[in-house]
């Protein structure tokens, strides 16, 4: 029998109305049909299924590529009684097997999954079993080629619907331009064309372009300025650390951030940020996914990312409390030039591809033919001093081959350690009488967890080395000795990154990528980059120029961005340009013109800032120029 959504909200949540647009999008899918949601970022995507998923007999399956962030999820529905679990590469085949058994025979109501699980043997012979109410795809412009993180195993899904004839799919994403909405809706079979979506204006969120040549001296001025909470978000994890010590120096509580440091840490810095222990984190763009933290005051981009989407989706995170808040990218040529230089870097030669991919079958020590649909431990740091390959290569190779279908290269993430006592009490005791140095071991772990005997139960060997008054590493060598003469099934932390080989190893002779699908990557990512670098240079009001790229217009200015408030100083004004744009569109309406035709159909004293306004109509795709001929486009 079904319950009202707002009566599970209410009684997990604690909340007595939803947000905007998450009731109708809730409807919808409770209705049966698909529905594709379009929410900035902070706007209360996960609600949307996890509310329907409680409202109904059975499970929803929720497929998202982030794995810290599903654990994060899992967690936080756990803390609410929620039956929720996880299914991501590098954990042991055991759990995998038993989480997907409690999906099929338990009363778990969410299950997540990363995309290359849910297309193995395993996962399609399990999900048949299962009473699916919800497939919920998060990150949905990943299914995307047009998109700017397009992933493979994403057009699988379409596939899973075969089998799930009568359950309707809630696609999620914060940023999606119409052609990616179309296509997203076109990937995952929808029957009917239904889209939910929330405006991208944000009325309390001032975004600037200062042009800066010393941005250190900027983002110190800047955050000395604007009080509360923020996030400086920069590309190297080098520089997190740098500019960190640099702002403590001058007074400002910081912290940095980035992917390689363990778990462990990362969550303390996390807390503490989220806490107001630490005002500002420098981060790489690893920072900010999924946490809800609604009083960022600002948020500074140093470098300028490589696509309006991920600027937006980390500026967003600014002012989610709809009060005052600023977004600043901080720019200068430097920046243009640095993703020029990384774009002749991220398409290498299929030679040079195939040379990391032949050096990864050796270091995983994969044989021709295997390896399909299994997650490998992979330290990118050794498999670079082995092969003598620099890292900003093999990150490239790596990203093409993924991007291609061969492999998957997940996050770090950290798996605890496992142990289950295999014998019986018997064996055991009688074991223990021949290693009595190991008695008090087994002991200690037998008063500290419950069930070790009948699962596996997990271990913090840390927590137990003190208990026992020994040091990790001894601990560690006992508990070795104890897996490898078969008394216990004893499974290490884990806190590398994974690879995963969607297709069997093939010889690297053989590895081949479809040069047309290359081809169309690469344009489509240069054509990302100019947009990007457009937004930096084109002095029109900021927010016009990002609901533009999204396929939103509006008429009239923010009146809050650097241009509209006049900080960005050029020749030619927001309101000026506003009477250009609308003049030349209106010039264009009978047909294609030639740039000195457009041109001389204004007064001559008006040339310089007519050829102004028609740069920066193109550069924003108002304007396109073929043949010699200019059109709107």
């Amino acid at each position: 029998m079904s319950v009202s959504p707002q009566a599970i909200l209410k009684q997990y949540w604690g909340y007595d109305q939803f947000r905007p647009l998450q009731e109708d999008i809730i409807q919808s899918v409770l209705n049966g049909a698909d529905t594709l949601a379009l929410m900035p970022t902070g706007g209360g995507k996960s609600i949307c299924f996890q509310v329907p998923a409680l409202c109904q007999e059975g499970i929803c399956i929720v497929v998202s590529p982030l794995i810290a962030l599903m654990k994060d999820q899992v967690y936080n529905l756990q803390k609410r009684d929620i039956p929720a679990v996880a299914i991501y590469s590098g954990m042991a085949y055991r759990d995998i097997d038993r989480i997907f058994d409690n999906c099929v025979y338990g009363n778990t109501k969410l299950l997540y999954l990363s995309p290359e699980r849910l297309t193995t043997d395993l996962a399609k012979e399990r999900i048949r079993r299962m009473k699916v109410n919800l497939l919920a795809i998060d990150e949905a412009h990943c299914v995307s080629q047009w998109g700017y993180d397009f992933r493979p195993p994403y057009l699988e899904i379409a596939k899973i619907r075969e089998w799930l004839p009568q359950v309707p799919v809630l696609a999620l994403t914060a940023t999606a331009t119409q052609q990616v909405v179309e296509d997203i809706q076109e990937k995952l079979a929808f029957r009917k064309r239904h889209v939910f979506q929330k405006s991208f204006t944000r009325d309390n969120l001032s975004y600037s372009v200062l042009q800066e040549d010393h941005k250190l001296e900027k983002l110190a001025d800047i955050l000395t300025k604007v009080r509360g909470s923020g996030v400086v978000y920069v590309r190297s994890r080098k520089k997190t650390k740098d500019i960190a010590d640099m702002l403590k120096l001058r007074g400002i509580s910081a912290d940095f951030y980035h992917a390689g440091l363990n778990s462990e840490m990362r969550s303390a810095k996390q807390d503490a940020w989220v806490a107001n222990k630490v005002r500002v984190m420098v981060s790489t763009n690893a920072f900010g996914m999924g946490i809800d933290k609604p009083d960022v005051r600002i948020v500074v981009h140093m470098d300028l990312p490589d696509s309006i989407e991920a600027y937006f989706q980390e500026a967003g995170r600014a002012g989610r409390d709809e009060k005052k808040a600023y977004a600043v990218l901080l720019y200068n040529e430097n920046d243009r030039r640095s993703l020029e230089e990384q774009y002749e870097i991220a398409f290498p030669e299929i030679e040079e591809l195939r040379q990391v991919y032949k050096a990864l079958g050796s270091y995983l020590q994969l044989a021709i033919g295997s390896g399909e649909g299994e997650g490998y431990d992979f330290d990118m740091t050794e498999f670079c001093k082995n092969y003598a390959f620099k890292p900003i290569k093999v990150l490239s190779c790596l990203k093409v081959l993924e991007q291609a279908g061969w492999i998957v290269l997940n996050e770090a993430v950290l798996i605890p350690s496992t142990l289950r006592i295999l014998v019986t009490k018997e064996e055991l005791y009688d074991y223990l009488l021949r290693h009595p140095k190991l008695d008090r071991i087994i002991k200690a772990i037998l008063r500290t967890y419950q069930g070790a005997f009948l699962h596996h139960i997990n271990v913090r060997e840390g927590q137990l080395a003190n208990f026992l008054n020994m040091t990790r590493a001894d601990l560690d060598k006992s508990l070795k000795l104890l897996h490898k003469d078969g008394i216990v099934d004893y499974s290490p932390q884990k806190e590398k990154p994974q690879l995963v080989f969607t297709k069997e190893r093939v010889d690297a002779n053989v590895l081949d990528i479809d040069r047309q699908l290359y081809a169309f990557r690469k344009n489509r990512h240069l054509e990302r980059i100019r947009k990007a670098v457009a937004y930096a240079e084109t002095p029109v009001c900021r927010n016009r120029q990002l609901l533009h790229y999204f396929g939103q217009e509006v008429d009239k200015n923010c009146g809050i961005c650097d241009v509209c408030t006049g900080r960005t100083r050029t020749d030619i004004s927001t309101d000026q340009f506003e009477n250009y744009k609308q003049w030349i569109q209106e010039l264009l309406q009978a047909g294609p013109l030639s740039l000195e035709q457009v041109v001389k159909a204004f007064p001559p004293a008006q040339e310089e800032k007519v050829l102004t306004a028609i740069g920066y109509l193109v550069d924003e795709g108002y304007l396109e120029e073929e043949e010699g001929k200019l059109s709107w486009g």
